[in-house]
């Protein structure tokens, strides 16, 4: 029986990227859960063998205005605490950090653009070391103005100059990461035309973001699939007894 890996997608282009041509690789089947129409339908979040929460523009702390959110918190606690493998990128690491019982909140500005994360000696052990060529960081795409505190009990991996919680793991089995490695340089200019706002006030701008993505993308896919194998090879296979 092939594994099933389980995207939790709020944008149809914040997809898994780079990350489903890893799982295609290993054979497992992905299926994406759309959301944001007012709640969540889920399945059980301990059926599938992977669980991915992917990123959006809305607060992972927006409850008010987003009910989706509850469920999916609970999803996520449910998860963890089963020690099933759960990986979050961006909202999706936001949302484990709160359902870890960290506080997630407004950074005060917007990380946008392409930068190297400084791994810490944790980082450096871990999957996220080939996000380092000979010692040398590589620029990693980052979008997001909200930030979270690390959760108790959790590792950090990475940080950057505007964010010090860039990754983290909590356990074996749980992967956050605030950043964007998965995105894919033919599917970018997506985000260019959807989040033009966003790029107003972070005080780039549509060209050098293009630009760098087309300098900077390829890097990132390679080291963004060797990441996600070693990290799947690792612990992406466990599965709940429960």
């Amino acid at each position: 029986m092939k594994q099933e890996a389980l995207a939790i997608r709020h944008v149809y282009f914040e997809d898994l990227g780079s990350l489903e041509h890893v799982l295609g690789d290993r054979g497992h089947l992905v299926r994406y859960l759309d959301v944001g129409r007012g709640r969540i339908d889920a399945p059980n979040p301990l059926d599938p063998s992977l669980l991915v929460v992917l990123g959006g523009p809305i607060g992972a702390y927006d409850d008010a205005h987003y009910p989706h959110l509850a469920p999916l918190l609970a999803m996520l606690e449910k998860r963890i605490a089963a020690g099933m493998p759960t990986i979050g990128i961006c909202l999706g690491s936001q949302l484990i950090a709160r359902a870890l019982g960290a506080r997630v909140y407004p950074s005060g500005g917007l990380e946008l653009g392409w930068s190297p994360l400084t791994l810490t000696e944790a980082g450096r052990a871990s999957a996220l070391r080939h996000f380092e060529t000979d010692g040398a960081p590589i620029p990693v795409f980052h979008w997001h103005g909200d930030t979270f505190e690390l959760p108790e009990n959790a590792t950090l991996l990475a940080s950057t100059d505007q964010c010090a919680h860039q990754a983290f793991t909590w356990g074996e089995h749980v992967l956050a990461l605030q950043c964007h490695p998965e995105v894919l340089a033919d599917r970018f200019e997506s985000w260019l035309v959807t989040y033009p706002g966003d790029i107003a006030r972070s005080g780039t701008t549509v060209a050098k973001l293009r630009d760098d993505t087309a300098r900077h993308g390829a890097n990132l896919e390679r080291a963004a699939r060797a990441m996600f194998g070693e990290w799947l090879d690792r612990f992406g296979s466990k599965r709940a007894d429960v």
